[in-house]
């Protein structure tokens, strides 16, 4: 029989694999802007596939809670651990989420994290309900906060046929100025992954409308 959930079973699992000598160029990885166990991700992948075995997942009406047990730990590999708790529990995000997951975007925010939430977790409820889903999305691409913007341009990054490319564009012409290198990356990340599912709707896109280098290079890297 499973236990009742407990986030002490991940770290307990996380202590006990803990390594200096790999934490310090994990750390190095991501800029220094969080501290690591040291632990890389196939063995934390192992690791969290033994806490679901072991333990009950949180009521769904709780699991935002149990998130941010993990997420508002200090060492990198709980956030990520976090993000997998989530998918866990996929099937039960909503529209009500989209505070939640904004809020975790723009705490500890890094490209690791918000390209997780946002193609994974946001995409997933925009495709709940689109029209509110964009209507949100445009909102985000409006705020202040570079990395709600990056979350808006990438939350289709997976939609393929699905994409709303009226969305995708207007989002995209909105910050095709910005001086930021993660929006720039984001824009060209976004316009080459639709380009996969209609490579002359993204070619016609980048012929019409200015990007700047980063996002034109990033966009046609694939292209012949």
């Amino acid at each position: 029989m499973k236990k009742t959930w407990d986030h002490q079973g991940i770290i307990e699992k996380f202590e006990a694999n803990r390594n200096e000598e790999l934490a310090g160029p994990m750390q190095a990885y991501l800029k220094n802007h969080f501290r690591f166990l040291g632990i890389k991700s196939p063995l934390r992948k192992d690791l969290l596939k033994e806490q679901f075995v072991e333990y009950e997942l949180p009521e769904p009406e709780k699991f935002f809670d149990e998130v941010w047990k993990l997420y508002s730990l200090p060492e990198r590999e709980y956030q990520y651990a976090a993000f997998a708790l989530i998918e866990k529990m996929k099937k039960h995000l909503t529209t009500k989420d989209f505070s939640a997951l904004l809020q975790l975007i723009e705490t500890k925010s890094w490209w690791d994290s918000v390209d997780t939430i946002a193609p994974h977790f946001i995409g997933h409820i925009v495709k709940l309900d689109r029209d509110y889903g964009e209507k949100i999305m445009l909102e985000w691409s409006l705020s202040e906060n570079m990395w709600t913007n990056r979350s808006a341009i990438l939350h289709q990054l997976k939609f393929k046929q699905q994409t709303d490319t009226d969305l995708l564009f207007q989002i995209i012409k909105q910050h095709s100025g910005s001086k930021e290198f993660f929006i720039q990356k984001a824009i060209g990340w976004a316009l080459r992954e639709y380009a996969k599912t209609d490579p002359n709707c993204v070619q016609s896109f980048i012929e019409e409308h200015p990007l700047k280098p980063l996002s034109k290079r990033e966009a046609l890297k694939h292209f012949k």
